[in-house]
């Protein structure tokens, strides 16, 4: 970590010099920290920078997606004997990853700059005098983002260095690993931090974090360490939201930032660099240019390289008769002369191949009703779970009836399956399996089916998988190798 906290430690500054709104590129600088920070417009600019990164961690190869969704039985690569230059987010799928894969490593690396930046904000902060309303309003951001990483980093690779100050000298950048309970109580602790000092939806900037999003995250944080009673509590005041009546409103970009939506990542479509690409990242490949144009309406080019993040046959099953979120999640479309399911829910009409307006959804009302089901239930409240959880499934966004599930163990299983489909490729899939206990059952009975049928999965004739995949199913990613190389305690 020696070389690449330094450097974020730099790139802040290098981010922190725009007067523009938040959610576009900064002007680079040469200021140092303490040189620069001496109003509430630097600090303003600096929180900007702090959520940048935000958009590589959920686009491209950074690795959400492909650690998140890719890594479950909800979605899936296409394997193309013609490109072996691209398999990394294969290696993750088949659970034959390593400490090398560049896919972590980007999660890691983006997670520790959004830390970094997070710090360069808080550090100076209460030396500087300006409005208190603002103050309170950016330090909440800076914590909340903060926290937001390092749950990111814990679920995924367990224990990590905790670095909570500014790096200024070359042996600041390499500390110990923390255990996973003291990174915990940290993530915790900056959660109520933002939770107390930012303002809630209506009074805050679009897109920026709310105090509903920092109470969010803490509810998922006590999930996740199954304090069920806590997590119902801060998830009960959650409240000024509400699910949109339209499911494929939730992702259309006209309506970002809609009463739903209590966190999502900004992107920007036009030439500025912020735009998404979600729809051809996760594009079946090879694809000639006239077979996408047949669903983008609008010039492209051939993709000959390989298709990743494509639904699997199991999630496509998973949906009931019926059910409206099926098609506005999932739609088909022809390559190379055979059809495909692709993911549709970021798939909407733009102007420029590869350049597309749609927003990540990190945070909506509807998972937190799920959660506020999942810790009634938990509390052996089965009947009260289900009053949340039809909240979600029984309106006409959905088209079904309600769940008649009864009893803890069925309403536990209702709640997952229900999480399946509500939340399908939002990156949330991997994750529940890992903390409900289910991935080694779950991904071991997947790698059988893949084994035994290689074609349902999108392979080609005669190809099949690697036989040591699916054979050890690891919870936790191993820490980068670039790291390791550079610091005494890893």
């Amino acid at each position: 970590m020696k070389k690449y906290i330094i450097l974020s430690s730099i790139l802040l500054i290098a981010l922190a010099g725009c007067k523009k709104a938040f959610l576009e590129v900064p002007q680079k600088t040469a200021l140092s920290t303490t040189t620069f920070f001496k109003s509430e417009s630097d600090f303003q600019q600096a929180i900007n920078g702090a959520y940048a990164p935000l958009r590589g961690l959920y686009s491209g190869n950074n690795g959400a997606w492909a650690m998140g969704e890719q890594r479950s039985d909800n979605t899936t690569y296409k394997y193309n004997p013609n490109d072996r230059g691209s398999i990394q987010s294969e290696y993750i799928k088949d659970f034959t990853d390593d400490a090398n894969s560049p896919v972590t490593a980007n999660k890691y690396f983006t997670d520790y700059t959004i830390i970094a930046r997070a710090n360069q904000v808080l550090d100076p902060i209460d030396a500087v005098e300006f409005n208190a309303a603002s103050k309170n309003n950016i330090k909440g951001q800076a914590y909340f983002l903060r926290a937001f990483a390092y749950f990111d980093l814990v679920q995924y690779f367990g224990q990590v260095p905790l670095h909570l100050k500014p790096v200024k000298t070359l042996d600041e950048t390499s500390l110990p690993l923390s255990s996973v309970d003291a990174v915990y109580t940290q993530i915790i602790a900056d959660a109520k931090q933002a939770a107390t000092l930012l303002p809630n939806k209506a009074a805050q900037e679009a897109g920026r974090a709310t105090s509903g999003a920092a109470k969010t995250l803490l509810g998922n944080v006590y999930i996740v360490l199954k304090r069920w009673a806590e997590a119902e509590a801060i998830l009960k005041e959650v409240t000024g939201y509400s699910l949109v009546s339209d499911y494929n409103n939730v992702f259309n970009p006209s309506q970002k930032n809609n009463s739903e939506s209590v966190f999502e990542v900004q992107f920007k479509e036009g030439p500025e660099g912020l735009a998404s690409n979600f729809f051809y990242t996760f594009l079946i490949q090879p694809i000639s240019a006239a077979e996408i144009t047949a669903v983008t309406g609008i010039a492209e080019v051939p993709r000959t390289i390989q298709g990743f993040n494509l639904p699997t046959p199991d999630i496509i099953a998973a949906y009931e008769a019926g059910d409206k979120r099926k098609d506005a999640s999932i739609g088909f479309l022809t390559a190379s002369g055979v059809t495909y399911p692709y993911i549709k829910k970021y798939a909407h009409a733009h102007a420029n191949t590869n350049n597309t307006n749609d927003n990540w959804p990190v945070y909506r009302y509807a998972e937190v009703l799920l959660f506020l089901a999942e810790a009634a239930n938990e509390q052996n409240r089965p009947g009260e779970a289900l009053t949340y959880l039809n909240q979600v499934r029984a309106n006409p966004r959905t088209g079904l009836a309600p769940s008649v599930a009864a009893g803890q163990t069925a309403v536990r299983d209702a709640i997952l399956a229900e999480r399946r489909v509500e939340l399908a490729f939002e990156n949330k899939r991997w994750l529940d399996l890992v903390r409900t206990g289910k991935a080694d059952e779950v991904m071991k009975a997947f790698g059988v089916r893949f084994k035994a049928n290689p074609l349902s999965y999108y392979f080609p004739a005669g190809i099949t998988p690697s036989p040591g995949s699916y054979t050890t199913i690891r919870t936790l990613f191993p820490l980068p190798a670039s790291e390791a190389a550079l610091s005494p305690f890893f």
